[in-house]
């Protein structure tokens, strides 16, 4: 088993809630020890992988700090202090798109970075979804709604149009959910 010894703060970005960076010693199970194993606190979040009942995915076209160009996002965001993945993620639904959705499938809890930390991803495939009221987001980056076929949503997939690790790894998902496809081939069968 892997044992942290020690943990030494080295940076904590204004009040600590979306970044610190500690130095940890870790030992491993065979007694070897590492003094500074660097780690990286960031909040959990969630993603959401939504479809309309018109067997749309709701996704954004956007730019981002880190990313170089546009990208296509699904929604998404951290979560509050003591709130569920779950209720974080129709929190930012909500939020982010103005939709609310009938079904919610869980697509599994992640660790970012398995050496480093770095957060925790919730992913979430909602299907069912309907606009309910305006968007009432807090983002920074100017973002377009975009309604995507199943099919265009597998070809900008397969182009590395999702250039955010979680992000791509989140529609991967829930593309492989049975709901999924179900969702979007109901919706196109009437």
């Amino acid at each position: 088993m892997i044992k942290t010894l020690r943990r030494t703060p080295l940076l904590t970005m204004g009040d600590g809630r979306f970044l610190k960076v500690e130095a940890h010693e870790v030992e491993f199970a065979d007694g070897c020890v590492v003094p500074d194993w660097g780690w990286v606190e960031s909040p959990a979040f969630v993603n959401i992988v939504p479809v309309t009942t018109s067997g749309r995915l709701l996704c954004f076209r956007q730019e981002k700090y880190a990313v170089d160009g546009l990208t296509l996002a699904p929604p998404g965001g951290y979560l509050e202090p003591g709130e569920e993945p779950l209720l974080a993620a129709r929190r930012e639904l909500l939020e982010e798109t103005g939709y609310v959705a009938a079904n919610w499938y869980a697509l599994g809890s992640y660790v970012v970075d398995g050496n480093r930390g770095n957060g925790v991803a919730h992913f979430f495939l909602a299907t069912g979804a309907v606009w309910q009221q305006p968007i009432h987001a807090d983002d920074l980056e100017v973002q377009k709604l975009l309604l995507l076929s199943r099919e265009d949503v597998m070809q900008a997939l397969a182009a590395g149009e999702f250039k955010v690790l979680p992000w791509a790894a989140c529609v991967a998902l829930a593309l492989l959910h049975p709901a999924f496809a179900a969702a979007t081939l109901a919706a196109n069968s009437h």
